[in-house]
């Protein structure tokens, strides 16, 4: 349980709830008149039983209790090319209602929060955490995010190994992240699905998921599928071993795609059909065929990067994004083409040899050819300071004459993040229409001095740097020596 510090708040918090059949003519009455054929009721098999790529295991998330606010005098990012100076941001039942300049009209029963001096901007989003399936501490007993016992685990899901009381996600949120991805790590070639989170406490994972995400399917090339199956001896342990592993399972998936869809079509007709047996692997890489589950690939080098899409032209999947991606400037034009994103970081390279060829300003110059581009995490520590990771990118590039923008930038960390999920359409910028995910910073957002003074989540106030109240604590840290608030 994730307990407050102002017995009051809690209690508001507590209030909270979290066939077909086919028609004849009337045969003529005759002795030897043939008897009607019986109908066959053919009933379709319930939902999560039907092969579809479904879910059991719904959101229970509701927005905390929020009030009509204006944020008026910040320098607003607002994702969407924008920045503008003593800018306004209205909220109300948790959407933005407007977004403008001082001349804005603001309604006379909003609150209104005197942001002179500061920046605000959507809230961030991270693509790539583990935050709650390797959960601090960072004990074997939690260790849950890789199911390493085959190459090939599209059965799994990152939700099921989730602990909401990993105390990261407190700190994250104190860094101005809002929305997560979770991901299964990248030990095989298929890891298993993703889960898209709010960051919020919560008694559960499903009080945490994010209603109506799509699912992510977590696949992996390069070194680490190889490495850790060939040091078993077992395949695959080199690159033609991995992409022989991917054919096989796509053909696969294919083939129970098209079983289903055969029972699906006998039914329609009303003809009896026996379901083909419900297969959980199959079913996640059936829904990627289907378009419903989104690829978002593990994959550094530039070359395994263009042979992976030329795998998903091959199935008629599309790669959402690859992650890490740190050679993905070698090839920049060749995804703005196909309309693939990068997560990458900034300074995180040269750490093993796929990442040998990585440099800071890999963002920048992904932006520059026109493709889509995020900065992300993969570590519970950046995941705080993406901001900065930011900042170090859109130098980089700057450095080097590319021009880009704060107004450009902020989208790498926003915007792109949350349509690289799935939820662009939700979140990420500050639109009218749009979660009221909102970050109050004490100054330029990439300085390395900023901070996240208020985060906001569906226009609630989740986390205040100065009211200790808005600074929740996981039960696993009470009353350990040391755990103060966040500074």
């Amino acid at each position: 349980m994730i307990r407050w510090r102002n017995a009051a708040l809690t209690a508001s918090l507590l209030a909270l709830g979290l066939s077909a059949c086919a028609t004849t003519s009337t045969p003529p009455k005759s002795a030897t008149a043939a008897k009607p054929a019986e109908k066959v009721e053919a009933k379709p098999l319930p939902k999560g039983l039907d092969g579809q790529a479904s879910t059991g295991f719904p959101s229970t998330y509701k927005p905390f209790p929020s009030r009509p606010t204006a944020f008026v005098g910040a320098t607003v990012l607002t994702a969407t090319g924008q920045q503008i100076e003593k800018g306004v941001v209205i909220a109300s039942g948790g959407k933005i209602v407007a977004v403008g300049g001082p001349d804005t009209p603001i309604p006379a029963d909003v609150v209104k929060v005197d942001a002179t001096g500061k920046w605000i901007t959507p809230g961030i989003i991270d693509v790539h955490s583990h935050l709650g399936v390797y959960p601090s501490p960072g004990v074997q007993a939690r260790s849950d995010g890789n199911e390493a016992t085959d190459p090939n685990t599209a059965q799994v899901w990152a939700e099921h190994s989730v602990w909401p009381q990993d105390p990261g996600f407190n700190r994250a949120r104190a860094g101005g992240v809002t929305t997560l991805q979770i991901l299964p790590g990248s030990a095989n070639l298929f890891g298993g699905r993703s889960v898209t989170l709010k960051n919020v406490p919560s008694l559960t994972t499903q009080g945490m998921k994010f209603p109506d995400a799509p699912y992510g399917l977590k696949m992996a090339c390069g070194e680490n599928p190889k490495r850790v199956y060939g040091s078993k001896g077992r395949s695959p342990s080199t690159a033609m071993g991995n992409v022989y592993g991917y054919r096989k399972a796509w053909i696969e998936a294919a083939d129970y795609a098209r079983r289903w869809d055969d029972y699906r079509a006998k039914v329609q007709k009303g003809e009896k059909a026996d379901a083909p047996k419900r297969d959980l692997q199959l079913e996640t890489l059936a829904g990627v065929l289907k378009g419903d589950i989104l690829v978002q690939n593990h994959c550094y080098r530039a070359d395994e990067e263009a042979t992976m899409i030329d795998i998903a032209k091959e199935f008629g999947y599309k790669v959402t994004a690859f992650h890490h991606a740190i050679e993905s400037y070698k090839i920049a034009p060749l995804l703005a083409k196909e309309g693939v994103c990068s997560a990458t970081w900034a300074s995180w390279t040269g750490f093993k040899m796929e990442s040998f060829d990585g440099i800071d300003a890999n963002a920048a110059l992904i932006w520059k050819a026109g493709a889509c581009v995020v900065i992300h995490s993969d570590d519970p520590i950046i995941t705080q300071r993406l901001n900065q990771e930011a900042a170090i990118a859109m130098t980089a590039g700057n450095k080097l004459g590319l021009g880009v923008t704060r107004a450009e930038a902020i989208k790498w960390i926003t915007a792109n993040s949350a349509k690289m999920i799935g939820i662009g359409d939700k979140t990420g910028s500050l639109e009218p229409g749009k979660a009221a995910d909102i970050v109050v910073w004490s100054r330029d957002p990439f300085s390395v001095y900023a901070q996240a003074e208020k985060v906001y989540i569906d226009g609630a106030l989740i986390y205040d740097r100065h009211d200790a109240r808005f600074q929740p604590k996981s039960d696993f840290e009470l009353g350990q020596p040391g755990q103060g608030a966040f500074n």
